[in-house]
């Protein structure tokens, strides 16, 4: 088999594995780091929190899948600074983006799709993808459709053994914030265990899944949410964004 072909049979195994198992995903949750780095400007912001998901209405790639995704920031840590208590919240339902910043006390609403019509919800996670470094958790042909991928290089880190996927945008990708991204897959989970991802200005984005729990009952309560009292509200509608 020629190099070139093997390396596309090679990775495409790999998604084949991450694809039937994100089928299949129901729910998930876990602990979440996510690390922002400028080497120009040598600084580092550091966030932690929760993430949780869930789906009803069918498998990952039917269209009237209902999903669900919520990330709730705890902590914020710059530079060397002592870790501090940061609220931060992002709520995806697949049409709308709610962000509840309750340093600045104020809540956007950013419509990702046309609402009121069957079929027309866009997964959480290609829809988060759009807003913070977060692949793999969708369909896999999605990442052939908009990445070219390289050859998989198997690593190992604090005794677990990882699949790491080099991607680059390609010309027409939807997603062209970042330059290139390394999707590191866990082998025993087969789903994103961490991303690093790079923008053009060679601003760092990295994000960890600590304490997967996959398939567990998630309580949908989580996914509700007010808006606090005193809170300033913008709506950006689908033709604005």
């Amino acid at each position: 088999m020629p190099r070139c072909g093997r390396k596309k049979k090679v990775a495409r195994d790999y998604l084949e594995k991450l694809n039937n198992r994100t089928r299949g995903l129901e729910s998930y949750q876990c602990r979440l780091e996510y690390l922002f780095e400028q080497p120009v400007f040598e600084t580092k912001t550091l966030q932690k929190g929760v993430l949780y998901y869930i789906k009803d209405g069918g498998s990952s790639d039917t269209k009237t899948a209902k999903s669900l995704l919520r990330i709730n920031f705890a902590t914020r840590k710059e530079e060397e600074e002592k870790e501090q208590k940061y609220q931060d919240e992002y709520i995806f339902d697949g049409v709308w983006l709610t962000h509840i910043d309750y340093q600045v006390k104020e809540v956007k609403r950013y419509q990702s799709a046309e609402s009121g019509k069957e079929g027309e919800a866009v997964d959480v996670f290609d829809l988060a993808a759009k807003n913070f470094p977060i692949i793999g958790f969708s369909k896999a042909e999605e990442l052939e459709k908009n990445y070219d991928i390289n050859q998989p290089v198997e690593k190992s880190e604090g005794g677990e053994k990882y699949a790491v996927l080099n991607l680059s945008p390609k010309a027409d990708s939807e997603y062209k914030d970042y330059k290139t991204i390394e999707l590191w897959i866990d082998d025993k989970l087969n789903l994103p265990a961490k991303i690093i991802a790079t923008n053009a200005d060679g601003d760092i984005y990295r994000v960890r899944f600590l304490e997967p729990k996959v398939n567990q009952k998630i309580d949908k309560k989580i996914f509700e949410y007010k808006i606090p009292k005193g809170f300033g509200v913008e709506i950006v509608p689908l033709k604005d964004k």
